[in-house]
């Protein structure tokens, strides 16, 4: 029998580093996580998406059928979290889906984004109703598409009289400023998180990621480097603005730092974790010089990112959202189940004010599992 208060919520950011799929209950004023899932992506099918976020060859034959093998993942999470659960399909109203993200460009003239992972295939493997393809209304609207988790955070995480800023730190990094006062919310991606990092490890060390940054912790930043490439039009650009890993990849960062060989390989590690830091700080003092900061996403863990992030704004207490009850983890993915259960109640998922978008609209598409 469904639980008419169930909802999974399935999340694969720029990171690329796995699926989050979570069950969550909104049967009472503040969400209950009831069960958590971290599905790995295998290597080939993360070497095809790599290939497929860059212009290339043979794109819609590599994209038709990764639409499916990510759909077919996506599927499994869900049955895998279902089993930790110990819950039926039956008791799910359904999925909130946010796919893989392989282009996004709500710039361009027509501008768009695209987000793989076939939800007929998830509702089929599933047999629960899939809710996905979130972020095109807004585009269709003027809006960026992106961030879409503001709207979550200011039912969660606002606190009257408190200026707080909600930091994801995913490959991209975005942060959601509640003023405390007023719910003029604003939310925006800051630019890279983990993504020029973990291109940098991947390439020189062939690991995933630099754990708790300890191998930029044993260099020294290069202002230069820093420099030039904080320099670039995206750190300036007013939002609403949004960006990914079509602008802050592995060829853009060798392009940038083509005249910086010289540099040791630690050195540049540690100069592509203060891009982060630095690009986060400077507009987070812009918004305010002080508050509280809540860190969520897998940057969280991030022991070295998070000490430098703390000395770049001695104006903030920070913490990640472990302090306000939600594990950084799994921020993300309730944030789909919860757009998930607005789209079934026939309510806005977006802030105008946010993505730019023209108003408020119910955020994507009902893919049902009969």
């Amino acid at each position: 029998m469904m639980n008419t208060n169930y909802f999974i919520g399935l999340m694969s950011g720029t990171s690329m580093d796995g699926i989050d799929a979570v069950l969550v209950d909104f049967g009472s004023k503040n969400p209950r996580l009831l069960a958590k899932h971290s599905q790995v992506i295998p290597k080939h099918t993360l070497r095809n998406l790599q290939r497929l976020c860059l212009p290339g060859n043979d794109e819609i034959n590599l994209l038709g059928q990764l639409d499916r093998s990510v759909g077919l993942l996506f599927g499994a999470a869900v049955n895998a979290l279902l089993d930790k659960a110990g819950v039926s399909a039956e008791q799910v109203v359904a999925i909130g889906s946010h796919g893989q993200t392989v282009r996004h460009m709500p710039n361009l003239d027509m501008g768009f984004t695209l987000q793989i992972g076939d939800p007929n295939t998830i509702a089929v493997k599933t047999g629960i109703d899939v809710i996905a393809d979130f972020r095109r209304k807004d585009i269709a609207l003027g809006g960026q598409g992106a961030p879409l988790v503001p709207a979550f955070h200011q039912q969660m995480f606002a606190r009257p009289d408190t200026p707080r800023v909600i930091l994801n730190i995913g490959g991209i990094a975005n942060l959601t400023y509640l003023p405390g006062n007023t719910d003029d919310v604003i939310g925006f991606d800051t630019g890279p998180g983990n993504t020029l990092i973990d291109a940098w490890i991947q390439q020189v060390k062939d690991l995933p990621y630099d754990k708790d940054g300890i191998w930029a912790a044993s260099g020294t930043t290069d202002e230069k480097l820093l420099n030039h490439l904080l320099s670039h039009t995206y750190f300036s650009q007013p939002f609403p603005k949004s960006t990914g890993r079509e602008l802050f990849n592995q060829a853009w960062l060798e392009q940038q730092a083509a005249d910086f060989g010289y540099l040791n390989e630690a050195d540049i590690q540690s100069t592509l974790l203060d891009v982060t830091c630095h690009s986060i700080a400077k507009e987070t003092r812009a918004l305010s010089p002080r508050g509280e900061m809540f860190v969520c996403g897998g940057g969280a863990f991030n022991t070295e990112l998070m000490s430098r992030l703390a000395k770049l704004l001695p104006g903030y207490r920070l913490e990640t959202t472990q302090e306000l009850g939600i594990a950084p983890q799994w921020v993300e993915g309730i944030a789909f189940a919860w757009l998930a259960m607005r789209h079934h109640q026939g309510l806005p998922g977006n802030l105008p004010a946010v993505t730019g978008a023209s108003r408020e609209a119910v955020l994507g598409s009902l893919f049902p599992a009969a």
